[in-house]
């Protein structure tokens, strides 16, 4: 199949995988527990994005140069940590909850989006498991160039956003009632802060290999 072998036990393994909780998982829950269901369908969608970059990259190689340069790594770590760090911490500083927020839903939306994107992006890990999980279903003789990779990809983000919606979905539902109470509003905006600064320094003991 156009270069591929086992696709069936690809699309078995990568389901397996896609509902192991994870970073992006713990990402998608906090956004979702914390301001509802827009925001964690938006932090999907970011996320995913994230992940179309990442297979993009792998399909033309460049996630190779990743992996293989400490340099470059280190870089991408670091500048991934310090983000999470940094909106963990912002969390935890805001004085007020987000029902007393004043910007607008768009734009909040477009942050949440972003974040989502960028938390992604600079996380090498993802880099690194596409590069070592993808090539093990693309046959030998492969004469397609880099289109097995890309049709891989796009079934693990495939798979990985259904999930990834339902997580929202039953996250944001089960605490509907706690986030329309202010002040516990304000504390489930805490815990996210510092589950995002626990991700930003999982993220830093990250190695290439």
């Amino acid at each position: 199949m156009i270069g591929i072998t086992s696709f069936g036990l690809f699309l078995l393994s990568a389901f397996l995988m896609n509902i192991t909780p994870g970073a992006d998982t713990m990402y998608i829950v906090s956004r979702s527990v914390s301001q509802g269901r827009k925001a964690g369908i938006y932090s999907v969608l970011g996320i995913s994005t994230g992940v179309l970059v990442h297979i993009f990259l792998a399909a033309i190689g460049l996630s190779v140069i990743l992996t293989t340069s400490a340099l470059l790594f280190t870089i991408v770590k670091i500048t991934g940590a310090a983000y999470l760090i940094y909106l963990g911490a912002r969390m935890l500083l805001q004085k007020s909850s987000h029902l007393e927020l004043k910007a607008t839903t768009s734009m909040s939306l477009k942050k949440i989006y972003m974040q989502g994107l960028l938390t992604n992006v600079t996380n090498p890990k993802v880099a690194l498991f596409f590069i070592s999980f993808l090539p093990q279903f693309i046959s030998r003789d492969n004469a397609y160039g880099p289109l097995p990779f890309i049709i891989l990809g796009l079934s693990f983000v495939t798979t990985g956003t259904i999930w990834s919606l339902f997580v929202s979905f039953f996250s944001s539902y089960a605490t509907e009632k706690l986030r329309n109470n202010s002040k516990i509003e304000f504390v489930l905006n805490k815990i996210t802060g510092v589950i995002f600064i626990g991700l930003g320094i999982k993220l830093l003991n990250t190695r290439a290999s």
